[in-house]
C-alpha cells in the first residue's frame, strides 16, 4: 500500500486505524448489543422477524431507516407434502443463518485485508449443509440435536495480488457468526406465559 493511498475496500484507512487504535484502549466503548425478535403469523413456521435498535457502549441507537423486516417460512414442496394449506414458498430460518455466515465471513477477510492492505478483486463465500429434520418434528429426542446438522462447509473463493491462505482462514474464522454457529453458545432460554389466576376458594 502506497502513502497516498488513503482508501481500501470502500473504507478510510486512517479513520479505521484509529478507531481500532480507540478500541483497544477502551473496549468498553465498542461492545455491541444486538437483539431481533420474531412475530409469529398464524400458520407454523410462518414469523415476521423484525430487526431495529442495537447497544453501542451502552448507548441505544434506534432510527426507522433500521426496522427491517423479514418474512420467514418453509419450502413449499416440503410444506406442500406436510399438509400445509395454500403453501407459499419464503425464506426458510436456516438459510437466513447459512446466508449470514457466508456474507460474515467475508466481514471477516474484507475488513481484515483492508486492515493489512491486501487488495481483493473477487470474493465469494459458499456454505452449504446436510439437516435433519427429524428433531423439529419430535420424530427424535431433543438429545439427538447434535446429530440436526452434517457436513456443514464454508467454500471460499477469492483473488487477488499475493493472497496467503492460511492469513485468509484465518480472516474467515474472525467473523462473529462464525464464532456464533461454531462455538458452543450458552442460550438463557426464557419462556413467558399469561400469569396463572387463583380460583375462589
Amino acid at each position: 500500500m502506497t502513502d497516498d493511498q488513503q482508501t481500501a475496500h470502500g473504507v478510510d484507512l486512517e479513520t479505521l486505524e484509529g478507531f481500532a487504535a480507540h478500541a483497544a484502549e477502551n473496549p468498553e466503548a465498542v461492545q455491541l448489543g444486538l437483539g431481533a425478535s420474531a412475530t409469529y403469523e398464524g400458520t407454523a413456521a410462518h414469523s415476521l422477524a423484525k430487526i431495529d435498535s442495537y447497544d453501542l457502549g451502552g448507548e441505544t441507537i434506534a432510527r426507522e431507516t433500521r426496522e427491517y423486516t423479514i418474512p420467514y417460512g418453509g419450502w413449499k414442496e416440503v410444506l406442500d407434502a406436510g399438509g400445509w394449506i395454500g403453501a407459499t414458498d419464503r425464506m426458510e430460518p436456516i438459510e437466513a443463518a447459512l446466508s449470514a455466515l457466508a456474507a460474515c465471513i467475508n466481514v471477516g477477510i474484507t475488513i481484515n485485508a483492508a486492515a493489512n492492505g491486501v487488495n481483493v478483486d473477487h470474493l465469494q463465500t459458499r456454505v452449504r449443509t446436510d439437516f435433519d429434520p427429524a428433531v423439529l418434528f419430535s420424530l427424535e429426542e431433543l438429545k439427538a440435536a447434535d446429530s440436526v446438522f452434517e457436513n456443514l462447509t464454508a467454500e471460499v473463493e477469492i483473488d487477488g495480488e499475493a493472497l496467503d491462505q492460511d492469513q485468509i482462514d484465518e480472516w474467515a474464522r474472525r467473523a462473529p457468526v462464525y464464532t456464533l454457529v461454531s462455538l458452543g453458545q450458552d442460550i438463557e432460554m426464557a419462556v413467558n406465559t399469561p400469569t396463572e389466576v387463583a380460583g375462589d376458594d
